[in-house]
């Protein structure tokens, strides 16, 4: 489960480069439409040019870049897990319509990716995230966890200070689409932001003993917090292209034999994804196991606990704090 960094890709990684591998979204802060998806935040008829974003966690860190100076329209909505949408004809559309598009990479978005190509196609400039957040690469470089991430692991947004890093690339991007606009400044305030929260992170983080300091998860969305807050991962319950009704009985007591053998105190499954496996492993492993919801690849609807991108941060921070201190 140990990973280390590598470099971003080389020219098609450009910060307006055409990114194969990703999808755009535009975030705004309002709720997303019934089906999950995102809505338009400059409004219809606005003249205001418009970033499509992919995903929510991304969604709310391009608002907080953009501020008025452009519209954003999240393709995936709060509580919505981005590894399996498929785009609509609307989001298809507002992909070519888009001034930018804005993905996270590393694959995460594998089903928006015709539509994502089309739109570049078309002229539509393309910005990823991840090749500018110092990216980390599975320890098995031919690692494929069943979503087409390949060697990459695409949840960056787990370590606050490689999004930081990323925002001064993301303000020029946008400024070489929406020239005069007060980017850079917005981007280094919320870098700072972001960075005092990693530090209110580890401080909080500082009480769990070394020997508690280990990780079972739902699926390999938390190596970016492992190294970045000295935690192991121990265990992961649905490996590569597994499913919850395809985990067999034998990998479930595997897992339950590690959990007793380490004595991990908590399993933690994902706010956006079914608990029935992780429940399953603690009545596996018997009393004493708690499972513990966290926000993996979304944040939580308007009032939540996760409604921005900060308060996922904090509120991980929080549930991995009294679950192991």
């Amino acid at each position: 489960m140990r990973r280390r960094a590598l470099r971003p890709p080389a020219a098609r990684r450009a910060v307006l480069g055409v990114a194969a591998a990703a999808v755009l979204v535009v975030l705004t802060p309002a709720c997303g439409d019934d089906d999950g998806r995102g809505a338009d935040a400059a409004g219809a008829g606005s003249s205001t040019p418009t970033v499509v974003v992919t995903t929510s966690i991304l969604g709310d860190v391009v608002a907080q870049v953009a501020g008025d100076d452009a519209g954003v329209r999240v393709l995936i909505g709060s509580g919505v897990d981005p590894h399996d949408v498929q785009a609509s004809a609307r989001d298809a559309q507002a992909l070519r319509d888009a001034a930018l598009i804005v993905a996270n990479g590393g694959g995460l978005e594998g089903q928006l990716l015709d539509a994502i190509e089309a739109a570049a196609d078309d002229g539509v400039p393309v910005f990823e995230l991840l090749p500018h957040a110092r990216p980390l690469a599975f320890a098995d470089e031919d690692h494929d966890d069943g979503h087409g991430h390949g060697g990459f692991d695409p949840h960056v947004w787990q370590d606050p200070t490689r999004v930081a890093d990323a925002l001064g690339p993301l303000a020029a991007a946008l400024e070489q689409v929406i020239p005069g606009g007060g980017f850079t400044d917005r981007a280094e305030r919320y870098a700072e932001e972001l960075r005092a929260q990693d530090a209110a992170t580890a401080a909080q983080l500082a009480s769990i003993p070394a020997d508690r300091r280990l990780l079972v998860t739902t699926h390999e969305a938390f190596g970016y917090f492992a190294d970045r807050y000295g935690f192991e991962v121990v265990g992961v319950l649905v490996e590569g292209g597994a499913t919850v009704a395809g985990t067999s009985a034998r990998q479930l007591a595997r897992l339950a034999e590690a959990v007793t053998t380490h004595r991990v105190p908590a399993v933690f499954t994902e706010e956006s994804a079914s608990r029935a496996l992780a429940e399953s492993l603690a009545r596996e492993v018997g009393g004493g196991v708690a499972v513990v919801p966290l926000y993996s690849d979304a944040l939580g609807g308007p009032g939540s606990d996760a409604a921005t991108y900060l308060d996922l941060l904090r509120t991980n921070a929080a549930r991995v704090a009294d679950a192991l201190a």
